[in-house]
């Protein structure tokens, strides 16, 4: 099924569709990407230049390290863009694969929308790539983010202290993740 932007989806959930972004649309998620109230709360920014981003963007199917952007979130029943999430190999040893979220409509949040598009980008990370797990980090401080990759189903698998430097301060992050077979086999309403 195609979406309203004309590009095919994905993926799709029952309220959210994950497809990759169309050029009309970096202007929007460039300026979430760089909207230091939407990402530096808990996690270090630097502002980008926008030929650079959609240099990152365009590029990122052929780097799996890439850390841009990869999809938007879309709400099916508009079409209305949420957010934007992706994932990289952070280490070109190991079998996994880190994900990524930001939801850049702030009065959508905390209404599922964010939860739904990581399940689902999780789903099909499993379903696509050969790796054993899928994981995530976050600021221990990010409360909403720990409850996004809890209720998900994503595991606390340990804290890396004092391990992000932002706002002249050090931080403690959380590693979360989820094996192939944990995945598997959990609930289908988490």
């Amino acid at each position: 099924m195609t979406d309203p932007s004309g590009i095919d989806p994905l993926v799709e959930g029952p309220r959210t569709r994950l497809r990759a972004l169309h050029p009309s649309e970096y202007r929007t998620v460039f300026a979430w990407y760089n909207d230091p109230e939407l990402v530096s709360p808990f996690d270090r920014f630097s502002l980008d230049t926008f030929e650079g981003f959609v240099q990152d963007v365009e590029s990122a199917s052929d780097d799996p390290r890439s850390l841009a952007p990869r999809f938007v979130i879309e709400r099916r029943e508009d079409g209305r863009l949420l957010g934007l999430l992706g994932h990289f190999t952070p280490h070109p040893v190991l079998s996994t694969v880190e994900v990524w979220y930001v939801m850049g409509a702030r009065e959508e949040r905390g209404k599922g929308y964010g939860s739904e598009a990581v399940r689902l980008l999780v789903d099909h990370l499993f379903r696509v790539l050969p790796i054993e797990r899928v994981g995530a980090v976050c600021d221990a401080e990010n409360v909403p983010s720990v409850h996004l990759l809890e209720r998900v189903g994503l595991s606390l698998e340990g804290t890396l202290h004092r391990a992000l430097f932002h706002h002249a301060v050090w931080h403690d992050v959380r590693v979360y993740g989820v094996t192939r077979s944990a995945w598997a086999s959990r609930p289908t309403s988490a």
